[in-house]
């Protein structure tokens, strides 16, 4: 099975469960692989006077990583998981750690391996 159709059977608030069996949270959001993407844009640096400008430009763009991971994660896709497992409270998952999917997100990886959100 191809990481988007595993992707696309992945739903929002779904608990994930690494490769030791520890549950570490839930499905926060899915991203399906985009193959053309390579970079993430940052806000413009004019935030505007009107308060939906100012929220706008201070909203966190998907994923809150650094850019060449951010760049990985587009192209290939992934969860993010909410935990209370880490500092951050979100952790990023890569489509291909991903082991099955079934009533539960199964990784094939430690919660160690997962990068935190920023």
């Amino acid at each position: 099975m191809s990481q988007q159709q595993v992707l696309s059977r992945v739903t929002t608030g779904m608990r994930v469960v690494d490769a030791a069996g520890t549950e570490i949270g839930t499905v926060d959001l899915v991203q399906r692989g985009d193959p053309n993407a390579v970079t993430v844009q940052a806000p413009t640096a004019d935030p505007g006077s009107s308060l939906d400008e100012l929220i706008e430009s201070t909203a966190v763009e998907e994923p809150d990583v650094p850019a060449d991971l951010a760049a990985r994660l587009l192209h290939t896709g992934y969860l993010k998981v909410s935990t209370d497992r880490v500092r951050t409270g979100a952790v990023y998952v890569l489509a291909d750690q991903i082991a099955t999917v079934t009533d539960a997100v199964r990784l094939d990886v430690p919660l160690a391996d997962l990068p935190a959100e920023e």
